[in-house]
């Protein structure tokens, strides 16, 4: 029986364990390897590992938490969930694990716009956050790929780093007052669809014209990761963003003694907010052990 069984081993799941490893309890961790962010070759505005390799950041915090003997690790994709407080199971790699708080730091998918060319920019031309990599755009030319009414307010904060284009591609629609926001702000709206990506950040028209950026961002539609938060019964919430587990102000779902935190529970996402939301969420599910009423 484990205390606390992670289900996610990125940087929130790593940082929750961090606080449980050191208050003595025994914790297990279930991964299955795919970081969000596994197709980026540098992670910025983390303090401390600006310009790191993410897999690199990931790879010290594990050594790092594998020092401490109270800690299990499971490399797998954790299938079935089931139990209640004090009494849940997880069952991965062919084996089922028993603890008595769980914590869901599954992360989240990205759905990301039909665009021919974006899935295998993804990451290394086409990002979401502007505060991890629109500084090394160099002010460069930026586009702003539609996906979906957020891509207005996002093209208008890109802004910040560049000479701006945001693309409609037709699933975008510009009321007055966005479109008079957009234009104060010196952003260029293009209105005729995609029809490819091209080389680094090229973007080919379907009029045929082709117009080279720096970089481009799209904002994805998010859902959680794993659906064995939904299973269980925790409650999930629209956000601007997408859907994300529903939790309260120390972290806890909608089922007792369930947990969850980063990407998968709280907008908007870096590692930054990440790992300082797993740090919260630790700290919670020690409190919640302390005094199991609560």
């Amino acid at each position: 029986m484990h205390d606390v069984i992670i289900v996610g081993g990125s940087y929130a799941g790593m940082a929750a364990a961090l606080q449980l490893l050191r208050a003595y309890k025994a914790v297990l961790i279930i991964d299955a390897g795919e970081r969000r962010n596994r197709f980026a070759a540098h992670a910025h505005g983390f303090l401390g590992e600006d310009g790191t390799d993410p897999g690199e950041i990931a790879r010290k915090a594990r050594r790092q938490l594998e020092a401490y003997p109270n800690l299990d690790w499971v490399d797998g994709r954790a299938t079935e969930v089931a139990g209640t407080k004090d009494a849940f199971t997880v069952t991965a790699a062919g084996k089922t694990f028993s603890g008595r708080r769980l914590l869901f730091a599954t992360g989240v998918h990205d759905a990301l716009p039909p665009v021919k060319g974006l899935s295998e920019r993804w990451g290394v031309s086409v990002y979401h956050c502007p505060y991890c990599h629109g500084y090394e755009l160099g002010r460069g030319a930026i586009g702003v790929i539609g996906a979906n009414p957020m891509s207005g307010h996002q093209a208008e904060v890109v802004s910040e780093w560049g000479p701006t284009t945001l693309f409609t591609n037709a699933v975008v629609p510009i009321e007055t007052e966005q479109r008079g926001a957009l234009e104060a702000r010196g952003v260029t709206i293009e209105e005729t669809p995609i029809a490819t990506l091209v080389d680094h950040a090229g973007v080919l028209l379907t009029d045929g014209r082709r117009l080279d950026f720096a970089g481009l961002f799209t904002a994805p539609r998010n859902s959680p990761a794993s659906p064995l938060a939904e299973t269980l019964g925790c409650a999930l919430e629209e956000t601007g963003f997408g859907l994300h587990v529903r939790t309260d102000s120390g972290k806890r779902t909608t089922v007792p003694g369930v947990f969850a935190c980063g990407d998968t529970a709280r907008v908007p996402h870096s590692i930054s907010l990440a790992v300082a939301d797993g740090a919260w969420a630790g700290a919670q599910i020690h409190f919640s052990l302390i005094h199991p009423d609560t």
